[in-house]
């Protein structure tokens, strides 16, 4: 270790110790998060600037900061399905009225679903408007390299119907680990028969399910106490992946990839701007979620995980936007792995138009349109919450329209640039479910949502 990495590593310390200062100072969660946010990009651009991208004292300086960055990271994996899973199977304990649950999660299911196809056509748009061709873009090694290993991941994908299938839970033990693509689906699964297992107990044996709901009550309350300790780590988490993104991020690919980035984001924008839309026409103001989400959207997209930000997500659903407990773990649960709006609606159709070109195919034809759309709304199930999510659903997308999966490769270089908006985006529609489904069953808390943001914060 020379005295240039050493610096670098004592200079992160001092920072992380300074955030630890504002803790004890009782300085707000979410002002924490933004502090590190932006001590984290000071400190990336300060590492490129003195070093460059291609330096060895950077290259050496990285796994140091990974075991904050990465670790953090892996922590939030750590307690990602045990979450799902045990929210899923609370949701039937704690949704009041058993009437009203499978309408709120055939509702639920209808707004991830249908914005997800809403936002394949705006991702369609977007790269249309911007003339996008991945023919125009020159592959270096690493574009090159990226696209041969989706090709040998394509492998595991077959057809939709195959695709369909491997949602289904033949190991749900296995599927806790994570040990498939479509795990998160099948952990949902699982836990919402054993949810119903659960009524249908409560209606026979009422004693038993009082004994069953205490015993679930029991676990959520033990894993959520994880979460909580996870999340506090947030702040120094952020700083770090922050230092490491920017550090390290090419940009002059950026620069050269500039129009990509910049019709990526606009269809982003676009999209939410549809969820605000979307709220506005509940009768509720969009201003007010606009507020009352930030925090959990800025976690999002430091992150990069909609499975890490699902304990704020329902979190802020309950405390701040007034959704009932059960009807948030459900839309909080379901949009891990269904229709997300950001990674398996918006960036599969844009990839889509980009590569058709090459191939002789014209991305206006109605035909062409109409069924990316739609194969991208039905292959929205599965899509992982935690990292490589978006690429899941890339190879489904352009494997079901028979296009040249070795050309998702070519945005390499600025997909940790892009993905911090597509998982931000997945967050929202997730809320924007829970939003319209208990509005539409009159499960609402209006008096919640319009009130002023609680100082203390959602932890």
């Amino acid at each position: 270790m020379n005295f240039a990495v050493l610096a670098n590593i004592l200079v992160l310390l001092a920072l992380l110790t300074f955030l630890y200062t504002l803790k004890k100072k009782n300085v707000k969660f979410s002002n924490r998060v933004f502090i590190g946010l932006a001590l984290g990009v000071v400190l990336g651009a300060a590492l490129q600037l003195i070093y460059g991208v291609e330096s060895e004292s950077l290259a050496e300086t990285m796994p140091w900061y990974n075991i904050i960055g990465t670790g953090y990271v892996r922590l939030l994996q750590m307690i990602s399905m045990p979450l799902i899973f045990i929210s899923i199977l609370a949701a039937f304990t704690k949704i009041s009225a058993g009437k009203n649950i499978g309408k709120a999660a055939a509702l639920i299911l209808a707004v991830l679903i249908g914005t997800t196809a809403v936002a394949a056509a705006v991702g369609i748009t977007s790269s249309i408007v911007f003339d996008l061709d991945a023919s125009e873009i020159v592959q270096g090694d690493a574009e090159t390299a990226r696209g041969e290993s989706l090709v040998e991941r394509s492998e595991e994908v077959t057809t939709l119907p195959d695709q369909i299938l491997s949602m289904f839970p033949g190991n749900p033990f296995a599927d806790l680990t994570g040990a498939r693509s479509t795990s998160t689906i099948g952990v949902v699964i699982f836990a919402a028969l054993l949810g119903i297992a659960y009524l249908k107990l409560r209606r026979k044996e009422e004693e038993q399910a009082t004994t069953v709901k205490k015993g679930i009550d029991a676990i959520y309350g033990l894993i959520m106490g994880v979460v909580r300790m996870v999340l506090q780590l947030t702040p120094y988490g952020v700083l770090a992946i922050m230092a490491r993104t920017i550090a390290t991020s090419d940009f002059q690919a950026i620069i050269d990839l500039g129009k990509f980035v910049i019709a990526s984001y606009v269809a982003l924008i676009a999209m939410f701007i549809i969820h605000l839309i979307i709220i506005a026409l509940t009768g509720l103001n969009p201003l007010q979620y606009v507020k009352k989400t930030g925090e959990v959207l800025l976690f999002a997209f430091t992150s990069r995980s909609s499975a890490g930000a699902l304990p704020l997500n329902i979190a802020t659903q309950t405390k701040r936007l007034g959704v009932p407990e059960g009807v948030a773990n459900f839309a909080g649960s379901f949009g891990l792995s269904i229709g997300q709006n950001g990674c398996a609606g918006i960036y599969p159709a844009m990839l889509a138009v980009m590569i058709a070109p090459t191939v002789g195919i014209n991305p206006l034809d109605p035909g062409f349109i109409a069924t990316l759309i739609l194969i991208t709304a039905i292959s929205s199930f599965g899509v992982a919450g935690v990292g490589g999510g978006a690429t899941f659903a890339a190879i489904i997308v352009l494997s079901a329209m028979d296009l040249p999966i070795v050309l998702a490769g070519i945005l390499i270089s600025v997909e940790p640039l892009i993905d911090m908006g597509r998982t931000a985006l997945n967050v929202s529609g997730s809320m924007l479910s829970g939003i319209v489904s208990s509005r539409s069953t009159k499960e609402l808390d209006t008096d919640v949502y319009n009130a002023p943001i609680n100082e203390k914060g959602l932890l």
